[in-house]
């Protein structure tokens, strides 16, 4: 077929598909193709076309395919210029004689070299993530290993107990402090003992003695006891009677109200306690009050554990040992720091929420909750707030506030929070004991700690102990 003439592409405006293919048209492309503004595939392949390719064909937007292959178009720059202006949007471009001159024309969107750097990034990212899991697996195969050896020194006679260096040398699981450690120490006639060591810890043996000297010879029946202590350069070790009953942190949800304040009651007591100046000294705060910090004793009594720790440590630094959920504003070792800390703690025990579980701003959420009169909501559920019980629920809500107070000024003495809660306490008969059985007995073995048994820690009389 052989044809002469002009394509009137000026009155092709909704034209979307053009195929001239193998008609042996000669001359150029006309610039009238550029009325044909709709069109999405144009194939001038197979025919004896020639010149410069028009920079009008740039300018078809919609141009999805292009075919200009065997033909005798001249400037195949062009042909590259056109290629990259129209495929980085997905659009198709053939032309038999392009690839030659692409390829030794310099250019930077090649796809095959893309493929490769894909390939390669794919293969090294699949390297790591293996070498990853092999590192895991290998964490937890030693980590494993190690849970086996604790198992069999507590299985094992006395008789048949490793070294005591390979006992102190096992160590906590690698969530906890890594200057802080805590074990449970069983002795050859069973008594249990909790054993707190503490690396790292930049005090000198001197301070560190005089002040667990004075720490072990206070008595108060709401301060767990410090029973020995022993210091070298590398560590200090804290030994305390072992409390099986587990912490407030793990058992507050289901205290009866009443027991709750009670429990209040005698941590007020033992803070009263700590920051009295006896025979002329200075007192010396606890620093660290939280939930997690006061054990129960085998009649569900309370322990402040963890007391003169703090006076190691730098206050306004992090610390691993206390919650900035508790910590007052000021973040300093004072008294008022400590009512601030008990503070929260009475929040807790009234509203049932726990702070560092939570992460809830305690202080804020009851204050907005008071001033939209909603006060009846903070309780918690085992309070049953009735017409009587508002009588009594109230006050120790407003110390608890008091004592939350951003300045230090602005809250009470320990005395008087004591004061206030025992007014609201001998109004009601103690708690039950034996109502607490049931309760009891759903929380057995609630502590988590490591069971090792060291061979030379047989008697209070060993070279590990000093004896207050």
């Amino acid at each position: 077929m052989s044809s002469q003439g002009t394509l009137a592409c000026i009155r092709l405006h909704n034209l979307r598909v053009l195929s001239l293919a193998r008609n042996l048209i000669h001359g150029t492309i006309s610039n009238s193709i550029w009325h044909c503004s709709k069109l999405r595939f144009l194939n001038l392949s197979s025919n004896d076309l020639s010149g410069k390719i028009r920079p009008v064909l740039i300018k078809l937007e919609n141009l999805q395919s292009l075919d200009i292959s065997n033909n005798h178009f001249k400037h195949r720059l062009e042909l590259i210029a056109f290629q990259r202006k129209n495929t980085l949007d997905s659009k198709e471009f053939m032309d038999s004689e392009f690839k030659s001159t692409a390829a030794a024309a310099p250019s930077k969107d090649n796809s095959g070299g893309n493929s490769n750097w894909l390939t390669i990034t794919v293969l090294v990212f699949g390297i790591v993530l293996f070498c990853l899991f092999i590192y895991v697996l290998s964490l937890k195969a030693v980590k494993l290993t190690r849970q086996k050896e604790i198992l069999k020194i507590s299985q094992d006679s006395p008789q048949k107990m490793p070294p005591t260096k390979d006992a102190e040398e096992v160590k906590t699981e690698e969530s906890q402090s890594i200057c802080s450690s805590l074990y449970k120490v069983i002795l050859r006639d069973n008594a249990a003992f909790a054993v707190k060591r503490l690396k790292k810890l930049q005090t000198s043996a001197e301070e560190f003695s005089w002040t667990m000297r004075k720490i072990g010879n206070i008595k108060h029946p709401n301060i767990l006891r410090l029973v020995a202590y022993k210091s070298t350069d590398e560590e200090k070790l804290l030994i305390y009677q072992y409390q099986s009953n587990s912490s407030l942190l793990n058992l507050l949800e289901s205290f009866p109200w009443k027991l709750r304040l009670s429990i209040a009651s005698s941590i007020a007591r033992g803070l009263v306690f700590m920051h009295q100046r006896l025979d002329g000294e200075e007192s010396i705060p606890h620093g660290n009050i939280k939930l997690s910090n006061i054990l129960l004793d085998d009649n569900m009594e309370p322990l402040i554990s963890e007391y003169g720790i703090s006076r190691f440590l730098d206050p306004k630094k992090n610390s691993p040992f206390a919650s900035h959920c508790y910590t007052a504003p000021e973040k300093s070792l004072t008294e008022k720091g400590d009512v601030y800390s008990v503070g929260i703690i009475l929040l807790e025990l009234r509203t049932g929420k726990n702070v560092e579980k939570t992460g809830i701003d305690l202080p804020k959420w009851v204050r907005s909750m008071v001033r939209e009169e909603w006060t009846v909501k903070v309780f918690d559920k085992e309070v049953n707030i009735d017409r009587e019980a508002i009588k009594w629920v109230v006050p120790p809500l407003d110390i608890s506030l008091k004592c939350v107070s951003h300045s230090p000024q602005d809250r009470p003495t320990m005395a008087e929070v004591m004061e206030k809660i025992e007014e609201v306490s001998n109004t009601h008969e103690e708690p039950s004991i034996s109502s607490l059985s049931s309760w009891e007995s759903n929380h057995h073995d609630c502590c988590l700690l490591h069971t090792i048994i060291p061979e030379t820690w047989d008697t209070p009389g060993s070279n590990y102990w000093n004896e207050q």
